[in-house]
């Protein structure tokens, strides 16, 4: 026997090796100290080099003579581990491999520390399949031996024991750019650098995708961007753009395609069994970037669960499927490194590589593609909340609709069109992303018209929320047009009485348009025949009245809107009770037209005592409260108190910007309420500073023609003459004053 001694063959190096951070932390402890742990355990998602970054760490020790003896054991099932701990007994202490597991016993006994064996060694257990499989198979802890274990799994019994989990990820933006430069420039091929970062996005900065798309690039001769475009057409499958088995580089084994085909088996087997592949389905059809715990708990989603539990002798979970089965379903994909799974963060619980995705969407069964699209949609939903008090949360939800619509979008409009469609509208508008919103609709409405027919219900319906969102980008006259000709056909196709059609009645946006007494008109005729058909009590009905009384008070009678809205308080406390978002939101119309009909400081406290009861009822943050905040401001300030409006102000635009951010229109008008009222307290020159900042952010946001863009413009004007004024008043009067 001669020493140094290898045992097994490492795979080659592939082309191109990219040396990483990963690599350094196998040759460093926790500390940095250059003292390495007994174990390391390489852990990450079948694809991101975790093979090659073992080779490489062992071919560095062996080259530089830092090992006497280099053991690699490919370690996919305990079979395998015996058979390679018996070949190197029977190289090292000449035992008998007809015996394995006595021989690997052998070898383990040999590693352990002895003051006659100071061999400094290496054991490598590649691409280990299961924990279990080590049991009484780990090699001991030495100050002269360590063990290198990669795997695709996450176990706790992976860890512990003087085991340090060295997570492994992607290849970072720069490591991925740097590799497809250099593999292509191998090739005699040039690219510009803006396509490979696009290619390397698109891929996920997966290591193995990217050496894969070098290899088809050069077999097939195509440029990057042609290649780019084939492999996000949704017509073709991954593997289509993507090497067959025959022409994989570096002596791969499996395309992507099938990288992770075991790994799913494998969770699938893990209780609750039969459930992690219909989880990762659903997951494939929404945002990688982070999916919502609550979408893949919802009932839909369980239901989706139960509806296709994968088969098997092993899975024999019978009955409902709660909550917590599809947790666990989600803890299994993530200890085979399928997806990670955080339960600490509820907006972004789940991630999923965005190939891995397309792979499993690739192999869906004939006919099940749709339906689960549907089924991802149901989901969102189920998950989305009819008060949109968390904008995190509504943003994910946003985000994982996209990516299904980008996915699957003739599924959402067949047999009709998704409410996840007409929701993520609304929840672009609420979050203040007007303009987004209308974009939106405009879409669905033309998708819809396409689909289903121009006169299809869902049709109509996409026309009116595009007329709202029309009307609230600025364009009030156009929004009136829009829905005048929706009514004519909502008449024509549902009939003068039926409810769609009743609430266009309500949206003709004529008083927005400048005609509010023929506005006003309009809704008394409308609540006639609200009452007719719907009763006095109805809440659509309440409505009209609401919208009726400010029309009312918008043509000039403050007092009689007043009166009205006081009227309906009653009747909305009645109908609803005190707490209802309604009630209170009529509370907050009364208290403003009141305060328009003379009563600053009766607005004033009228909404101090809102704002504690919103405050209690839908939260600090809710839309509705922090609106109010701003209507007490401003009537504080019309009463008289120009600085403490503008206090109020400055600290209700620090919570906007925390809760809807600094480009909402909400943030935008509450900067030019706090800037006017500084203004009155004294600091014109401050006002026209902040006019003008504000001017340059509205026409960014909101566009140069919007209403409140063009109500802005001569504000800074405005307030430099009001400052010149004061100047030359200040001075005539210390002249008289002689100081």
């Amino acid at each position: 026997m001669t020493w140094p001694h290898q045992v097994g063959v490492l795979p080659r190096e592939a082309d191109c090796f990219q040396d990483r951070a990963t690599a350094r932390e196998l040759s460093h402890g926790p500390d940095g100290n250059g003292t390495a742990a007994p174990y390391h355990v390489v852990v990450g998602l079948g694809g991101v080099g975790k093979t090659q970054l073992a080779a490489h760490h062992a071919r560095t020790l062996w080259q530089t003579e830092q090992l006497d003896l280099l053991v690699w054991v490919t370690a996919a099932s305990r079979d395998a581990v015996v058979t390679g701990y018996a070949q190197a007994a029977a190289e090292i202490l000449g035992a008998d491999p007809a015996g394995p597991e006595s021989a690997a016993r052998s070898f383990l006994a040999w590693l352990e520390p002895k003051p006659a064996n100071e061999r400094r060694w290496l054991v490598v257990l590649d691409d280990l399949a299961d924990p279990a499989d080590l049991r009484n198979l780990w090699p001991p802890a030495s100050n002269h031996g360590r063990t290198l274990v990669t795997t695709r799994r996450r176990d706790a019994a992976l860890t512990g024991h003087g085991r340090r989990v060295v997570p492994m990820g992607l290849f970072t933006e720069d490591e991925a750019a740097a590799y497809l430069t250099t593999s292509l420039a191998a090739h005699d091929r040039h690219e510009p650098a803006d396509q490979l970062l696009g290619l390397a996005d698109d891929l996920g900065h997966l290591p193995l995708a990217l050496s894969q798309a070098v290899a088809y690039l050069t077999d097939v001769d195509l440029d990057c961007a042609t290649y780019r475009r084939r492999l996000c057409d949704r017509a073709r499958s991954l593997s289509d753009a993507l090497p067959d088995p025959s022409g994989l580089p570096d002596d791969q084994a499996t395309t992507v395609a099938a990288a992770w085909s075991l790994s799913i088996e494998s969770a699938d087997r893990l209780p609750p069994a039969g459930l992690a592949r219909p989880m990762l389905q659903l997951t494939s059809m929404l945002d990688p970037n982070g999916i919502p715990i609550a979408v893949l708990t919802s009932p839909p989603a369980l239901d989706h669960l139960a509806r296709h539990r994968s088969a098997g002798p092993e899975h024999t979970g019978t009955g409902e499927i709660t909550a917590p089965d599809a947790t666990q379903a989600l803890r299994a994909l993530h200890r085979l490194s399928l997806i990670d799974h955080t339960p600490d963060s509820p907006h972004h619980t789940v991630r999923v590589h965005q190939l891995l995705q397309r792979a499993i969407r690739d192999r869906l069964p004939a006919g099940r593609h749709d339906q689960l699209a549907r089924a991802a949609a149901d989901a969102l939903i189920a998950a989305w909340p009819e008060v949109e008090r968390d904008t995190a949360l509504a943003q994910a939800l946003r985000a994982s609709t996209e990516a299904l619509t980008l996915h699957a979008e003739d599924a959402l409009y067949q047999p009709d069109t998704h409410p996840a469609l007409i929701r993520t509208g609304l929840s672009l508008g609420e979050a203040g992303q007007v303009a987004a919103a209308r974009h939106h609709m405009q879409h669905v409405a033309n998708t819809t018209r396409h689909q289903l027919s121009a006169d299809h219900p869902d049709t109509l319906t996409a026309r009116s929320h595009l007329g709202s969102w029309q009307g609230a980008t600025g364009d009030a006259a156009g929004a009136a047009t829009a829905f005048e000709e929706l009514l004519a056909d909502l008449e024509r196709v549902l009939g003068p009485d039926h409810p769609a059609t009743l609430v266009s009645r309500g949206k003709l946006w004529r008083g927005e348009a400048g005609d509010a007494a023929g506005a006003a008109t309009a809704f008394e005729e409308l609540l006639a025949d609200r009452v007719r058909v719907l009763g006095p009590d109805h809440p659509a009905t309440l409505i009209t009245r609401g919208n009726l009384a400010f029309l009312r008070g918008e043509a000039g009678d403050a007092a009689g809107a007043a009166t009205a809205f006081e009227e309906l308080l009653a009747d909305r406390v009645r109908v609803l009770g005190p707490d209802h978002p309604d009630t209170l939101c009529t509370r907050g119309n009364l208290a403003s037209w009141r305060g328009k009909a003379g009563d600053a400081a009766g607005a004033a406290r009228a909404f101090e005592e809102l704002l504690t009861d919103l405050e209690r009822v839908l939260g600090p943050d809710h839309a509705d409260t922090l609106c109010a905040r701003g209507n007490l401001a401003s009537w504080h300030g019309e009463a008289g108190d120009a600085a403490g409006a503008a206090t109020a102000f400055e600290e209700l635009l620090t919570d906007l910007e925390r809760v809807l951010g600094p480009d909402h229109p909400a943030t935008l008008s509450t900067r030019g309420n706090l800037a006017y009222w500084r203004g009155e307290a004294g600091g014109a020159s401050g006002a026209a500073t902040a006019f003008e900042e504000l001017l340059a952010d509205l026409e960014r946001v909101l566009g140069p023609d919007h209403p409140d863009t063009l109500g802005t413009r001569n504000d800074p004007a405005y307030w430099r003459g009001r400052r010149r004024w004061r100047l030359i008043t200040n001075r005539i009067r210390s002249v008289i004053s002689g100081e």
